[in-house]
């Protein structure tokens, strides 16, 4: 599918700002195709959009919560409608599926709609009446205004994660997409910005300089950053003379266990396990991207997994419907995820290939990657220990529990993980993981649930999305004391 290349603007104050230098966003699966151009914004741009963000907060703090509540319902009905529009642009910018697209709109929409029924009653006032007379009022103020920097793999879900708890608690906003996304983004931002006043939420583009600003401007409260964990560091430090609040997703070697009591003949499970591992091409944080399977079953576990792969895998074109992989977002990604492999291969790891390639042709001239599995890595190899972040999975055998719960915990990382098998053994074993979410019996976005909280620990973030605290995170607790005067007896007068 090849259409006109479209053209999005930063949005600052309410108004599209077009800018002098724009970037080119390629098709990964035809890079020679020039999907839209997107806006290289300056530091000064970027400084009009949090002034802009800065002066719109009184006013849109002091608005009613059901006023918010309408002014987004609106938008999610305006952004569902120009859905299969934008999916298809999404599509063709990020190399997912088409299914994939549509998918990232639909769980986005899971939240919204979630966050706006559940805002109200968040984030209402807490009191407390005392027994002296006296009482004490728990208020969850709005922080002010909010810095979201969000990422290419999931681009509308990971920046409404943010829109959505944002403006309703009260705050104003600026996002900056990625430049492996920016359209679809570009065009759902307009679609919800135009629901709401001027300047509550603006949008820029641009490189490090406008980064930099969106960290470390004293006017901005909080960032809120999905991405690299090195990327991550670098915003702390930025962060930390004016001691902003953050809620940083990061990355995540997320593992899953295979105990020997799961089902290896369960054809269902075995699929499930597939799309775990390869959904977007395995290029979600939440994926699971090394597996341990008890040695007793390691054997059968492999054969009927690459049996599953095969019947599930079909890469090629995102806008054929046979397709389930599309193409790696981008070349620097898709050479990261070959020097893995190769390195798997040079220490001695047997490299399978998966499922069909639909289209020799489209294939070659794509940054596609056929999805392999890795069997007999070392448990220290760069493909276990890395993040692969792409179509690749390694499996691993282990003999013991003891020794498989320590494998997944020797991690910088604690994302998500998942563990397989019968129920309460399962569950027993996911107490013990070091990680924000531990699923049982899937994984991935398909065990996903926005109305609990997702984050990670150690070096995969700080702080939490979707749920309750999804929306407590963008505000501020502020305790109103109202205490029945009394003279206090060791105060002379």
């Amino acid at each position: 599918m090849t259409t006109a290349p479209i053209v999005v603007h930063a949005i600052i104050n309410g108004q599209e700002a077009p800018t002098e230098k724009q970037y080119a966003r390629q098709n990964p699966a035809n890079p020679d195709e020039i999907v839209g151009y997107g806006p290289i914004n300056t530091r000064e741009e970027a400084i009009r959009a949090i002034d802009a963000a800065a002066a719109a907060f009184p006013s849109w703090a002091a608005t009613p919560i059901e006023e918010r509540v309408e002014r987004m319902k609106r938008a999610i009905e305006k952004l569902k409608a120009a859905t299969p529009e934008l999916s298809k642009l999404l599509s063709r910018e990020h190399g997912k599926a088409l299914y994939d697209a549509e998918g990232e709109f639909g769980v986005s929409f899971m939240w919204m709609e979630y966050a706006c029924n559940t805002v109200q009653d968040v984030l209402k006032d807490e009191v407390m009446e005392h027994p002296d007379g006296g009482k004490t009022i728990i208020a969850h103020d709005p922080l002010g205004v909010v810095s979201a920097i969000t990422p290419w793999n999931y681009p509308i879900s990971l920046s409404t994660i943010k829109v959505a708890p944002a403006l309703l608690a009260g705050n104003t906003m600026v996002l900056k997409p990625s430049p492996f996304a920016p359209l679809a983004v570009s065009k759902a931002m307009k679609i919800i910005a135009d629901e709401f006043p001027a300047g509550v939420l603006n949008l820029v583009h641009g490189e490090a300089d406008v980064g930099v600003e969106l960290t470390t401007n004293p006017k901005v409260a909080k960032i809120a950053f999905t991405g690299g964990t090195n990327t991550a560091k670098h915003i702390m430090r930025s962060a930390a003379d004016t001691i902003k609040h953050m809620t940083l997703e990061l990355g995540g070697n997320d593992a899953a266990i295979v105990l020997p009591d799961f089902d290896v003949n369960d054809e269902r499970a075995m699929r499930r396990f597939v799309i775990s591992n390869f959904l977007t091409g395995g290029q979600i944080c939440m994926i699971a991207k090394r597996v341990y399977v008890h040695r007793s079953i390691y054997d059968k576990f492999v054969e009927k997994y690459i049996e599953a792969a095969n019947k599930w895998i079909r890469v090629g074109d995102p806008f054929n419907p046979e397709v389930t992989i599309g193409a790696v977002n981008n070349p620097g990604q898709l050479k990261f995820v070959q020097e893995l492999v190769e390195d798997a291969k040079k220490g001695g790891a047997e490299v399978i290939k998966l499922g069909r390639i639909l289209d020799e042709e489209v294939f070659a001239k794509g940054y596609f990657l056929q999805p392999t599995l890795v069997l007999g890595a070392k448990y220290n190899d760069r493909i276990v220990v890395e993040e692969q972040f792409g179509p690749t999975v390694p499996i691993l055998p282990y003999d013991d529990e003891e020794q498989a719960i320590a494998l997944v915990n020797d991690s910088i990382y604690g994302l998500t993980s998942s563990v397989w098998g019968e129920e309460a053994h399962a569950v027993r074993v996911a107490r013990r993981i070091e990680a924000g979410t531990t699923m049982i019996n899937t994984a991935a976005v398909q065990g996903l649930d926005v109305r609990f909280p997702f984050g990670g620990v150690k070096q995969s973030g700080i702080g939490r999305e979707y749920g309750r605290e999804g929306l407590l995170t963008y505000t501020e607790t502020h305790v109103i004391n109202v205490p029945k005067m009394k003279e206090l007896p060791y105060i002379p007068e």
